[in-house]
């Protein structure tokens, strides 16, 4: 018999860590190859960790609601093979003393005695050190006392940061390779803000909080904190659009089986301008801008608790029928469940059709780690004073773009947005071809 090591898998690009929603086996059960674990939560997706092996599984070393790193040991099958084969064990590194007159408190000196104490997935360093937090004051609730996201989540929600005056020791950064390296502290974050006291009286709901909602609530945070949001906003005149798509859209359900909606045009006017002023088309790495290569447009779909964000890849090259087709496609995987994470990475500008709920105005939160997002809202008629002076009734849509000033100046998200109104106020029959 063996015993092989399942770990934590990485569901998305960018994806750092997973939380373990609830665990579908226990200790003992037979379990084939490519059966499903565990059930597993990111700020992405929510997927199903499947077993890489066939056989039985001996200990679940993550607890459920514990938020590991990417290749983290999760649990162990017992395997038919040619011996037994032990579990490795990583051996910790002696810990050095800290220097006199640290400040560090003998409490937390005590504290550190587990394999995990002092060592740090990156999101929880990163998460510490956005919010001023000294980890050598925080209790971890997870394996070994290993300080976990979750932790720190809930030290944030109370407003309640520990932190000390001066750091004396670097902390450890564990990556998934469990190579350790020192990591300079940075400029804390704002704290966040006093928790609001919510009396609940009777014939209150309370809603537990999900783990794709928290998923959603944290990268939210995360976006909010880490990219300095500024906005932008132009009214486009889309009469020509919607006469031309409105005398289109019956003969088109007929032959293609599907609605020709107006976010098919948009993206598409969007994905043009995209590659006219690719900077649009960058996102922040720390030291560097990564300006992508491929445009791939994230698009959100909501459903009844959570939101969505798949993604059209290569839209630039793709017909407004075939990008009309890719919204139709996703979005119906997402409401029937159907949804692959893989369906959801890549992305490098999100594109978000706030206008089918009604709204006139608003001010998208930025897709982490892109650069920008934009919102195309409702398509309203409104008097517009046009050449000459005179007044007429026009077909209008506000586009509002939030944008991460780290990475985009006010001059190249004007000229793009000018780019995507010429290019919506052109498109007339004769000029615009949906194939």
């Amino acid at each position: 018999m063996a015993i092989e090591n399942i770990l934590m898998p990485q569901l998305g690009e960018s994806v750092t860590e997973g939380t373990i929603e609830k665990w579908l086996v226990k200790p003992g059960d037979t379990v084939n190859k490519y059966d499903s674990l565990a059930e597993v939560t990111t700020d992405k997706v929510t997927a199903e960790v499947p077993s890489s092996f066939a056989g039985v599984i001996k200990e679940l070393i993550a607890q459920e609601g514990e938020t590991l790193a990417v290749g983290a040991l999760v649990c162990t099958i017992e395997t038919e093979g040619g011996g037994t084969a032990e579990v490795a064990v990583e051996a910790v590194p002696a810990k050095a003393e800290p220097a006199a007159g640290s400040g560090k408190p003998t409490s937390s000196l005590n504290r550190e005695k587990g394999a995990a104490a002092g060592r740090y997935s990156p999101a929880v360093l990163r998460l510490s050190q956005d919010n001023g937090i000294d980890l050598s004051l925080v209790e971890g609730s997870g394996k070994e006392g290993r300080i976990t996201r979750k932790d720190l989540l809930a030290i944030i929600e109370s407003g309640n940061i520990p932190t000390a005056a001066v750091a004396s020791v670097a902390p450890v950064v564990e990556t998934a390779a469990s190579a350790p390296i020192t990591q300079a502290p940075s400029v804390p974050a704002p704290k966040a803000t006093e928790p609001v006291n919510v009396p609940v009286a009777v014939g209150d709901i309370e809603i537990p909080v999900t783990g794709v909602r928290r998923a959603i609530a944290s990268n939210m945070l995360r976006s909010k904190h880490e990219a300095p949001h500024a906005w932008m906003m132009i009214e486009v005149d889309v009469t020509s659009l919607v006469q031309y798509r409105d005398s289109l859209k019956n003969d088109f359900k007929k032959k293609e089986g599907f609605n020709l909606t107006y976010f098919a045009f948009f993206v598409k006017a969007v994905s043009q301008a995209l590659k006219e002023f690719p900077m649009m088309n960058s996102m922040w790495a720390g030291d560097k801008i990564i300006q992508k290569k491929d445009i791939n447009i994230s698009i959100a779909v909501a459903t009844e608790d959570s939101l969505y964000v798949p993604v059209i890849n290569n839209a630039d090259e793709k017909t407004i029928k075939g990008i009309g087709r890719d919204i139709q496609e996703l979005a119906g995987k997402v409401r029937s469940g159907k949804l692959k994470s893989s369906e959801m990475q890549g992305g490098t500008f999100t594109v978000n059709n706030t206008g089918s709920f009604g709204s006139v105005q608003s001010m998208g939160i930025i897709n982490h780690p892109q650069a920008a997002i934009l919102q195309v809202e409702s398509i309203v008629k409104r008097p517009v004073v046009m050449a000459g002076g005179m007044i007429g009734v026009r077909d209008m849509v506000n586009l509002c773009l939030s944008l991460d000033h780290r990475v985009l100046d006010g001059l190249v998200c004007g000229q793009f947005l000018a780019r995507v109104k010429a290019i919506l106020e052109n498109i007339t029959a004769e000029n615009t071809s949906i194939y």
